[in-house]
């Protein structure tokens, strides 16, 4: 059975965290992390139903969250 939680973030996000973008206050999950690039790629937590689009965005542009609980 998959979590329904996101793993508590550290100062470098991981796979799996949750973080926050600079530009708004929805939440995302970690999918994956290029730190020689400086990228990340993301997704909208919780999913939705059908999914949720994954996308690339600057380390930069994201900050840490608490881990979300339903």
């Amino acid at each position: 059975m998959t979590s329904l939680s996101c793993p508590c973030p550290t100062a470098t996000p991981s796979q799996g965290d949750c973080v926050r973008l600079v530009a708004d206050d929805h939440l995302y999950q970690v999918i994956g992390v290029d730190d020689r690039h400086d990228r990340c790629w993301l997704r909208r937590w919780p999913l939705a139903r059908h999914g949720s689009e994954v996308f690339e965005i600057s380390l930069q542009q994201v900050r840490p969250s608490r881990p979300h609980r339903p």
